[in-house]
């Protein structure tokens, strides 16, 4: 599961990337709407958190319906709170809109699965071992 979140985060950023260049095409030729923006913006640092969630979902061992939770809340959140954004304001559709607190709901659930884990477990090295401890670990 960890390879769907690091995957899913690397496709988010090349995505954020063409929407990048598309904000910028659009800037050249009058400007661009906040709400493309504003999605940008949401994909780009989730698909950040995507990536070094799937490092983390590793580095803390976690298996099974904990595992498939994290990844599967967070990937749903990563790219259905801003293409909610993109086509509830972009294309109309607002009635959309009140479902980016059900996206950002999975989103702080995965986030709290994670900081459960965080705090009950020690996160191990890729062969297995205890993490050596770094002096500002408290």
């Amino acid at each position: 599961m960890s390879r769907i979140l690091k995957t899913s985060g690397f496709l988010g950023l090349a995505t954020m990337m063409v929407v990048g260049l598309y904000q910028y095409t659009l800037l050249e030729s009058g400007g661009v709407p906040s709400w493309l923006v504003g999605g940008h913006a949401h994909l780009g640092v989730l698909s950040i958190l995507a990536v070094v969630m799937g490092f983390a979902v590793d580095a803390f061992a976690l298996t099974g319906r904990l595992r498939a939770a994290v990844s599967g809340l967070f990937v749903v959140g990563q790219w259905l709170l801003p293409l909610t954004i993109w086509v509830g304001v972009g294309f109309g559709l607002t009635f959309l809109i009140p479902t980016t607190f059900l996206w950002g709901v999975c989103l702080i659930v995965s986030m709290l699965i994670m900081a459960w884990q965080a705090w009950v477990s020690e996160p191990t090295t890729p062969g297995g071992m205890p993490a050596p401890a770094s002096p500002a670990d408290d």
